[in-house]
């Protein structure tokens, strides 16, 4: 199962990060670490005082998604959402394959309005999901 980002802390943490990968339309970013606050100083092992309640290498198990399309790219609320259904079903495609850890897909160009004139045209959901096919199938763990 493929969990949901949804702090604004977890998102910047994880657009910070390189981009993994990229094509026209999209970036993919990645942070192998589980979403929540950053730990404080003092509930890090190295600080004086009790024992640490998990251990620092405590290994991540799961995949949390996170989706930016932003409205000044895809302006109909019909496109941006086929194109966060097309992101969250690429990414169930390819969850054997990549590592587990907070994912945030991007749509970092503007839908082009005069090859895609419909809102929800079947050329779209086509172009998104081969970009997102391309995008993923080249990240390898």
């Amino acid at each position: 199962m493929i969990g949901r980002l949804t702090s604004a802390a977890d998102f910047q943490r994880v657009l910070q990060t390189r981009q993994l990968s990229r094509s026209p339309l999209f970036a993919v970013h990645h942070l192998r670490q589980r979403p929540g606050p950053a730990p404080a100083a003092a509930e890090l092992s190295t600080a004086q005082g009790d024992m640490p309640k998990a251990p620092v290498d405590d290994l991540v198990a799961g995949w949390w998604l996170g989706l930016v399309v932003p409205k000044r790219h895809a302006r109909r609320a019909v496109t941006r959402s086929l194109i966060k259904r097309q992101m969250r079903e690429a990414l169930r495609r390819h969850q054997q394959h990549l590592p587990p850890g907070q994912w945030v897909l991007r749509l970092r160009a503007p839908i082009d309005l005069k090859r895609f004139p419909s809102a929800a045209s079947d050329a779209l959901r086509v172009q998104v999901r081969a970009e997102m096919e391309q995008l993923l199938g080249r990240i390898r763990p």
